[in-house]
């Protein structure tokens, strides 16, 4: 019993191998059918033929925000022209704003206190000290005369010996306190220690490095087009949360220079010998049935590489080595980006005879 489960199992497994390997087989006829019909059709001097994308001249460029935040605004919808340096997205930048603000304050009091440095005190302020030096001097002077008047008193016996020595207390306060005042007049009528001044600049140019650190945050709430070109896709709209994380995009919108398209075209390794800039080249989509859109390669790839281009055929290999090709088409075609298309490039006669 247990032998008669086995042989059905296996039976069935045959059956089930058999049956991939005649759709697998249909599906690669029919794509080769397709390929060499195009091919026959387009001209006898074809070379290499292989799959390829739609793209503009420009490549995609996926526009996201540097800064973490919530759109405020996004300025785009698909199929609209943008300019270069256009703002297509905008964030909440309230607190960014008030920074500046912060920051633009800071810058002018660190100004004024610079300024306030390098002029030293008001001429007021020197008049009042001078006029204080004045007034200690005659409380001092008048000190020195009922000093010297009691201590001949003293020695004539009239007055005690503790008023002779009052006076003689109230003489050196009065001394101290002139002392005092002219050196106060000293420092206010003085310029600025070299050291008050390096640390008046250095504030300053503190509070300017900070004033364009919080206007460089803010300018970055604003999300510019780096070039003239058209929008592709838009990824997210007005109220949506963006982030700035590096190991994952998120794009706000993906543009691209769509006056003159190219195809990304993948050369099979075997064939790379074969390929060169400025030959002619054609490409065929199965939405447009056996209309021809004409260019020519204008780039041949360095370095082998893995198929990023799926066919979607059963059989299709994904391990091949590929050399990405670009080609440009004619001015004024316009195809949808992205479109996959079967890709030709022809080869001149003598580059056709010795291909054969």
């Amino acid at each position: 019993m247990k032998k008669k489960q086995v042989l059905t199992a296996l039976a069935m497994i045959l059956a089930l191998i058999l049956s991939m390997a005649v759709i697998f087989a249909r599906s690669r006829n029919i794509r080769e059918a397709r390929v060499n019909a195009r091919t026959q059709q387009g001209t006898a001097e074809t070379l290499v033929a292989g799959p390829g994308r739609v793209e503009p001249s420009s490549e995609d460029i996926k526009l996201g925000s540097e800064l973490s935040g919530k759109l405020k605004s996004v300025n785009g919808e698909e199929g609209d022209s943008i300019t270069r340096g256009q703002v297509v997205a905008v964030l909440e930048n309230d607190d960014y704003r008030a920074q500046v603000a912060s920051a633009e304050a800071e810058v002018s009091a660190k100004e004024a206190g610079l300024r306030k440095a390098l002029n030293g005190a008001r001429s007021q302020e020197r008049s009042e000290a001078w006029s204080s030096v004045h007034a200690a001097q005659a409380v001092m002077d008048n000190a020195r005369s009922e000093m010297d008047r009691r201590q001949k008193l003293f020695a004539a016996g009239v007055i005690s010996q503790e008023e002779s020595e009052r006076s003689t207390r109230e003489y050196d306060v009065a001394k101290a306190k002139y002392q005092e005042t002219v050196e106060r007049h000293s420092l206010v009528d003085s310029t600025a220690r070299e050291e008050d001044l390096s640390l008046a600049e250095a504030n300053l140019r503190l509070a300017r490095a900070r004033l364009d650190e919080a206007r460089a945050r803010y300018a970055k709430t604003f999300v510019k087009s780096p070039l003239e070109g058209t929008v592709l896709r838009k990824h997210h709209r007005n109220g949506e949360s963006v982030s700035n994380s590096s190991s994952n995009a998120d794009p706000i919108l993906t543009i691209g220079d769509k006056k003159v398209l190219r195809v990304r075209m993948e050369v099979d390794e075997t064939e790379v010998g074969k390929v060169r800039v400025g030959q002619k080249a054609y490409v065929m989509a199965d939405a447009f049935g056996q209309q021809k859109f004409w260019g020519r390669v204008v780039r041949v790839g360095e370095q082998l590489g893995r198929k990023s281009i799926r066919t979607d055929e059963p059989t299709e290999r994904v391990d091949t080595k590929v050399l990405e090709t670009l080609l440009e088409l004619e001015n004024g075609v316009q195809l949808p980006m992205g479109l996959r298309v079967d890709a030709f490039i022809i080869g001149d006669p003598a580059q056709v005879a010795t291909a054969r």
